[in-house]
């Protein structure tokens, strides 16, 4: 079972999700580093040189501009690109051309998973995508991601089940669920962030992370 934290903000923070065992770790980039959260390339850089051995980098753009994407992709250099940014603004017509703009690197397409549609919406990205990762949107404000909010695990199951390429679940996920959610949707990997933070900041709980990433890892799907 593949492990992921992201939003990291230090070189400290990274080099101790490696050595906890954390398989993706990841930095949420902006052009600017205005917003909380948000580094620019030059600082992301400094924090995954903390990622090292197995671990893969992962970069998020905190932008729906195709052109900073391919910007913050060529500079930053990661393992792995995670598209964050609407579908209905980052079609999947341009998702296809990201690809071959950066074909060196796998990208990872956020699923907001809301109602059954979802699975016809991941559905289009299978054998496209090199990852999908399967989020909540939030009831307040809409938002995907970052919103400490689950979702129908049983759609999640069922976008699994019909899709080829690897799944990651996240969502509202933490020590306290993160068996379930594996025993529910039988995903490729687990993503945390807001149930694995310190409460009230972005900082990494050490601790927490160390139980998500434990479980995570000695759980198994029963058929």
């Amino acid at each position: 079972m593949i492990t992921q934290i992201c939003a990291v903000e230090s070189f400290e923070e990274a080099k101790s999700l490696v050595e906890i065992g954390v398989d993706y770790i990841g930095v949420v980039v902006g052009i600017t580093d205005k917003y909380s959260g948000v580094l620019n390339p030059e600082q992301a850089k400094t924090v995954l040189l903390g990622v090292a051995g197995q671990a893969k980098k992962v970069v998020l753009p905190f932008t729906e501009s195709f052109k900073d994407i391919i910007a913050i992709a060529q500079e930053t250099n990661p393992d792995i690109l995670h598209i964050v940014a609407e579908p209905c603004v980052f079609l999947l017509t341009d998702f296809i051309a990201l690809k071959k703009q950066v074909p060196h690197i796998k990208i990872m397409r956020t699923i907001p998973v809301t109602d059954e549609k979802s699975i016809g919406m991941a559905k289009e990205y299978d054998g496209i995508a090199d990852y999908l990762l399967l989020d909540s949107r939030s009831k307040k404000n809409n938002q995907i991601g970052i919103t400490g909010e689950t979702h129908d695990w049983n759609i999640s199951r069922k976008i699994v089940q019909s899709v080829s390429v690897p799944v990651i679940l996240a969502g509202g996920i933490g020590p306290d669920n993160v068996v379930e959610s594996i025993l529910t949707v039988n995903p490729f990997g687990v993503d945390s962030k807001t149930k694995t933070e310190i409460p009230g900041s972005n900082k990494k709980d050490i601790e927490k992370i160390k139980n998500f990433v434990r479980l995570a890892k000695t759980t198994k799907y029963r058929q």
